[in-house]
């Protein structure tokens, strides 16, 4: 997230991960607009490179080698990153519709979406086979089907230049493993007619080499589990079927207004619509001036002229036309190590052009895996003593990683007394205060975070599901909020957008949970903060950290890890897919797991503190000691491996200093990573911890026995 005091005043939204939008990221990196709040929206972290899928399906390359992680670009671009697919574009109000979301307003919008090779029209394909695109879920099915160990039979749809590639890539990986059984290219026309005689005369002899069967001229009737049926009556084997006939548009375009030829966004030389707030560039456009054919190398060229173009709508600025060229290198893969070069109709194959390709490929991926690293901020000259200090060696985390340390909150809390009202009970180290109105039980606590993500939907959510851990926490049902917001500086029209999603999300899961807000503050500043003030009702004798007993079970309801993974994705170091799932996780609310596990002696919500500094509050409170067992500890995917890296939270060293006799290193560090809207940690007891475990792991919670309390108050036995 790149910090500016000049106000936001602009929404600019690309709605896909396309090659033109991935290169428009990174020229933002360099560049950014100041005041306009870039967004981009796709159904993944990730966006496959389409030139390197026929080298991965061969088996050249690993599945990570095609993937642009656009978690990492958005940050150093200062973007957002909507998960999500698009699924509509209302115009006339300027929104686009994302599920499971609130529309997502914008000034100007550009549309990458690429295409589908679904075929609908086909009886049996949606269920028995495969798109080639979107080349994602293409991907990860091959992956697995590859995999595998028996004799396979596969068929591709569709003879053009893609079908070609793809089969070839096909039979080159499953004939090195000894599977290919049969391999079988099936057209309804004529094959390969798009390209040149000598280059399709030498496609139909690396067909013939690999053992493909090439059947031309026929129609399918329907797709079967494990076989083809042709028109004609024969039948085709094949365990694996995909399709790769023609270019599909999404059919959501088609619901916009905007003018389309055959589905596509038609648009002008300057890359725009029929509405001018809305360009379009890759395969999902149509060049009204200059039609070409669906090809990534326009895709790519197109990238800089929409960077210019969207800055220049933004700004008052003068746009500049695209023209594309006549015709393009085309590079095709053959399988092995070897690929076929065409253009104007010449041609020529071999190893030497497969390596030319891959340095093309490589040449244009390495864009996309080396950004700077965020550096801390320079001191002036003269400046008091302490402050390098207190600056760090690492920029300050988001969520619970911005908390103040524990010793330095102990000891300002100290000397406060003890309340004198008859109303209030006490709880020693209890996040939330006990409150007795007109004879009810009530729970109260207040929590908020500094934005660890860019999306402000992903980022109430999780500081939501963080306050309410305390009620929960508690076992008791919670009962009312209000919210307490800093927005960055931003135009009264984008400060009512972003005061919409908030809101919107925020009251769906508070209302969810059976809780209502009633009010708020909202003010301006340098960054956001969303917080909640939230109440409780407890029917039943509110579970405290106070009455563990000796032979309890100790049950953890999440994994642990969201601290060193945003401050790695911070760094830019953090697998985005890693991220993803570290946001889905905090984004988890524990509703139905503090249900289940209202029967525990003793109870907390994993946070700031990290799973260590809470388990000791357990101990503390309870007058006991605990041993937990670290290797049954729950981790977030890629924790370990960043754990591994020596990455930590800007918060570690305070929780750490909660345990200076303890000898932790790589993932045991992780225990006292401070955790953001984190699972519950409950000791109960051991008659019933299987049948708890169980109906947690069926609820689906990543539930786990991670320990046990022990007799006498000896601290924490790690193991």
């Amino acid at each position: 997230m790149k910090n500016s005091h000049l106000p936001l005043t602009k929404d600019l939204v690309l709605i896909g991960g396309g090659h033109a939008h991935a290169l428009v990221l990174r020229k933002w990196c360099m560049s950014p607009l100041p005041g306009a709040r870039l967004t981009v929206i796709n159904p993944g972290p990730t966006a496959p490179y389409s030139g390197m899928l026929p080298g991965f399906v061969a088996g050249h390359y690993q599945r990570s080698d095609l993937d642009i992680d656009l978690v990492k670009l958005a940050r150093f671009a200062g973007a957002r990153v909507v998960l999500g697919a698009a699924a509509g574009i209302d115009t006339a109000a300027r929104m686009i519709r994302v599920p499971g979301r609130t529309p997502i307003a914008y000034d100007v919008a550009s549309v990458d979406i690429g295409i589908t090779s679904e075929m609908p029209n086909l009886p049996g394909f949606a269920a028995h086979a495969v798109p080639a695109k979107p080349l994602g879920a293409f991907a990860a099915k091959w992956d697995t089907f590859r995999a595998g160990f028996a004799p396979a039979h596969l068929a591709v749809i569709g003879g053009g230049v893609a079908g070609v590639e793809l089969v070839l890539a096909m039979a080159y990986a499953l004939k090195s493993q000894g599977r290919l059984a049969q391999a079988t290219l099936i057209d309804s026309a004529k094959a390969l007619t798009a390209l040149g005689a000598s280059a399709r005369n030498k496609l139909r002899v690396a067909l013939t080499e690999h053992g493909v069967t090439l059947l031309e001229g026929v129609g399918i009737e329907s797709i079967q589990p494990d076989h083809i049926r042709l028109q004609d009556g024969r039948e085709v084997l094949s365990d694996f079927t995909t399709g790769a006939a023609g270019a599909r548009p999404y059919g959501w375009i088609s619901e916009t207004g905007l003018t389309l030829n055959e589905g596509f966004i038609s648009v002008d030389a300057n890359l725009q619509s029929s509405d001018p707030a809305l360009f379009a560039t890759g395969d999902c456009a149509h060049l009204t001036h200059a039609p070409r054919p669906k090809a990534g190398v326009y895709a790519v060229r197109q990238a800089p002229v929409l960077f210019d173009n969207l800055r220049a709508v933004l700004s008052g600025g003068k746009l500049r036309p695209y023209q594309p060229q006549k015709d393009y290198l085309k590079l095709i893969s053959l399988g092995q190590k070897s690929a076929l070069a065409e253009r104007l109709g010449r041609t020529l194959s071999g190893p030497m052009m497969w390596r030319w390709k891959n340095q093309i490929d490589q040449k244009f991926m390495a864009k996309f895996r080396d950004y700077p690293v965020m550096e801390q901020p320079t001191l002036p000259p003269l400046h008091t003593l302490g402050m390098a200090e207190a600056i760090g060696d690492k920029p300050m985390c988001g969520g619970c990683g911005a908390k103040v340390g524990r010793n330095a909150l102990r000891a300002a809390l100290a000397p406060l007394p003890s309340p004198e009202r008859n109303d209030i009970t006490p709880l020693p180290g209890d996040d939330a205060a006990l409150l007795m109105t007109g004879g009810v039980q009530q729970v109260i606590s207040s929590d908020h975070l500094r934005a660890l993500t860019n999306d402000v939907v992903v980022m109430a959510r999780i500081a939501a599901v963080h306050a309410l851990g305390d009620i929960w926490a508690m076992g008791a049902q919670p009962q009312a909020a209000t919210a307490n917001l800093i927005l960055p500086r931003m135009s009264p029209e984008l400060q009512e957008r972003t005061l919409r999603e908030i809101m919107a999300t925020a009251s769906q899961l508070m209302r969810e949970a059976g809780s209502e807000i009633v009010g708020g503050h909202t003010s301006l500043g340098d960054e956001l903060t969303i917080g909640f003030t939230v109440t409780g009702l407890c029917h039943r004798p509110a579970i405290t950290l106070a009455g563990a007993l000796p032979g309890d079970v100790l049950i953890l309801t999440k994994p642990i890890g969201s601290g060193v993974i945003m401050a790695a994705e911070m760094a830019g170091q953090a697998n985005g897919e890693w991220v993803a799932a570290a946001l889905t996780q905090m984004s988890r609310p524990q509703e139905r797991a503090s249900e289940i596990l209202n029967c525990a002696h003793a109870m907390t919500d994993v946070t700031g503190f990290g799973l260590y500094g809470h388990l000791s509050g357990i101990c503390e409170a309870s007058g006991l000691g605990a041993r937990l067992n670290t290797g049954a500890v729950p981790l977030m995917q890629g924790a370990a491996q960043l754990a591994d890296l020596g990455i930590r939270s800007s918060l570690f060293a305070d929780n750490r200093a909660l345990a200076p006799n303890q000898q932790t290193s790589s993932a045991q560090d992780l225990l006292f990573d401070p955790q953001t809207a984190g699972g519950l940690l409950a000791a109960v007891s051991a008659s019933n911890a299987e049948t708890l475990l169980k109906e947690l792991l069926h609820a689906g919670e990543s539930a786990a026995v991670i320990g046990t309390m022990t007799s006498g108050p000896d601290g924490i036995e790690l193991v």
